[in-house]
């Protein structure tokens, strides 16, 4: 039980000391990384840099022990961060004591709600996020992060946070450019992607940070001709209780509960894709929830904002041959030392470079082949990648995560409430039934005798839909149909609505002198005919376990025989 929600304590009695150095190496590769991300994530957020070291520190340090993926990095993302600042902007606080204190609340916050679905056993939620959905929210959420950080780049001092009125005001106020920030942004971009390309295991982020404090600390007369960062306070984060208001928690809450999910929704597709490629361990979505939620919770009172799962971190970790939570412990390390010791280093550092590291960290998020591919093959779920990646773009990073899952639902329900109906007919010579319209010629069909195929649930949606095809059916057999036969094998499922009309249609049926069939029905679907009774108007000796074996009664009224009886009217529910 203590190893379900600890699961370090599962590979910690198993720790093989050859796994050591790979930790380390990977540990002290992501810690390095972690520092100039960290600031670059708390800029996005609208706090001061140090902020974006205190979310790598103590929430990265509780997950080690408490996460079920061994290799996810957490800390502060860029998507989570951008909310951050678009719901706190949105707010309107009265200065940035206030806005550093709500963004600290938020992390406690999402925490609890991300603990509380853990102990729900909530974890399944995260497969409402289909692919599109995904890939639209995380293409244009790049886009809304990059032009967020358009401003840094350009030198320009603007306050606003909505995409359209951000790029309004930097074409407005491009005559006012900094062109010392906008060219040391520039040649960062350059490096960074020049390194990468030299070798990807480079710490390139680093290295800029390093040639730019540098060259800003020894070659500019003037320091006010570049944006910098300025003083970061030094030392550990002090530990300090988020402020509970009840009025905090109402304005918090629609932006925390979205923020919970999408970040959960993250992290379980970073940690999924890891444990496919290792096939080391298995992630359990439900201790993910607890994971992170105990990480912000514990992270927020030491003045972590909202923390998660970071891709390009933990991809880092991957390569560089992470083996278990200790790479983690060293990354911990790693930014820890930082903040005692190296701090004031930091303030010569321009705000333009981590814009340029944010750039270049989104730009591959963008995704135009998924699109290309969906236009090809899936056009509903390419209207549906567009309709997520606009209204993340145009209205809201919350409304697009929102609004994708709401169209996704309306999607499903849109192809449950008209579910493919296959009109049956035996191949010539064999007891094979299949669909007419594929097998046309090989095809035999009788007068007397439907045969129809439903192929998904039967609810309240599609009843109505299933009763109107069938009746088309029966009135092209112009008076001639003795027996139906369905085919439930598909049904795996039929409410109390269906269950109505179904018997509905049985009693029609009787007076028109034809014999409802059902063959192939499974399991539970048979353990709901008995429950709700139904079973008694078809007739228990109307109920096959093949359509073969209906259509031999039929044609040849051949009955049943024991073991075909017993496999057809097998169920939980006592007989009725």
């Amino acid at each position: 039980m203590l190893k379900r929600y600890l699961p370090f304590l599962s590979w910690i009695p198993e720790y093989n000391r050859s796994f050591l150095l790979k930790d380390m190496i990977a540990g002290i590769t992501v810690g390095v990384m972690l520092i100039p991300q960290g600031m670059a994530y708390a800029l996005i957020a609208g706090l001061p840099p140090v902020y974006g070291l205190y979310a790598a520190l103590v929430p990265n340090l509780i997950y080690a022990f408490t996460g079920s993926s061994r290799k996810l990095a957490v800390g502060p993302v860029a998507l989570d961060s951008l909310i951050v600042a678009s719901s706190l902007a949105a707010m309107k606080l009265a200065n940035i004591d206030d806005y550093i204190s709500m963004a600290i609340f938020l992390a406690l916050f999402v925490g609890s709600i991300q603990l509380i679905m853990g102990f729900m056993r909530l974890g399944f939620l995260s497969n409402f996020l289909s692919k599109p959905v995904v890939s639209g929210f995380t293409s244009a959420a790049a886009l809304v992060i990059a032009i967020s950080q358009l401003k840094h780049f350009f030198g320009l001092e603007i306050s606003t946070n909505n995409t359209l009125k951000t790029l309004q005001a930097i074409f407005g106020a491009l005559s006012e450019t900094n062109f010392y920030d906008l060219s040391i942004g520039f040649a960062a971009v350059l490096v960074i992607l020049g390194l990468k390309r030299l070798n990807r295991k480079l710490p390139a982020a680093m290295v800029v940070v390093i040639l730019s404090i540098l060259g800003i600390f020894f070659f500019m007369v003037n320091d006010t001709d570049v944006h910098i960062v300025g003083q970061i306070p030094k030392g550990l984060p002090a530990f300090k209780m988020p402020q509970l208001d009840i009025d905090v928690i109402i304005k918090a809450f629609p932006t925390a509960m979205a923020l919970a999910f999408i970040a959960f929704a993250e992290a379980m597709t970073i940690a999924k894709a890891v444990e496919d490629q290792s096939n080391e361990y298995h992630t359990e979505p439900n201790q993910e929830l607890r994971a992170l939620g105990i990480s912000n919770i514990i992270g927020s009172l030491f003045q972590s904002f909202p923390a998660n799962a970071g891709l390009s971190r933990t991809a880092v970790n991957v390569n560089e041959g992470a083996k278990t939570g200790v790479a983690s412990l060293v990354s911990v390390l790693v930014v820890g030392l930082t903040l005692l010791f190296l701090t004031p280093f930091f303030y010569y550092l321009p705000k333009s470079v981590l814009g340029a590291i944010i750039l270049v960290a989104v730009y591959g998020l963008v995704d135009l082949k998924y699109p290309k591919q969906l236009w090809k093959q899936r056009k509903d779920e390419f209207f549906l990648l567009v309709v997520t990646f606009l209204t993340t773009l145009l209205i809201g990073i919350s409304q697009g995560i929102i609004f994708g899952v709401l169209f996704s639902l309306l999607l499903l329900v849109n192809r449950t409430s008209k579910p493919h109906i296959a009109i049956l007919g035996r191949i010539k010579g064999t007891d094979y039934f299949k669909n007419v319209n594929r097998f046309s010629n090989d095809i035999e069909l009788f007068d007397n005798i439907l045969v129809l195929r439903f192929d998904g649930q039967l609810y309240f949606a599609n009843k109505d839909y299933f009763k109107t095809e069938l009746y088309k059916n029966i009135k092209e057999k112009r008076g001639a149909l003795k027996y139906i036969i369905l085919n439930a094998e598909a049904i795996n499922y039929i409410d109390s609505s269906a269950l109505n009309m179904l018997s509905q249609v049985v009693n029609d049926l009787k007076t028109k002198d034809i014999a409802l069939l059902i063959a192939g029905v499974i399991g539970p679907t048979r353990d709901i005919l008995f429950s709700s009774g139904l079973v008694k108007k078809i007739g228990k000796e109307n109920l096959f376990v093949r359509t073969s074996e209906a259509f031999e009664y039929c044609t040849n009224q051949k009955e049943k025989n024991s073991i075909q009886d017993k496999v057809s009217l097998q169920s939980k529910t006592k007989h009725l």
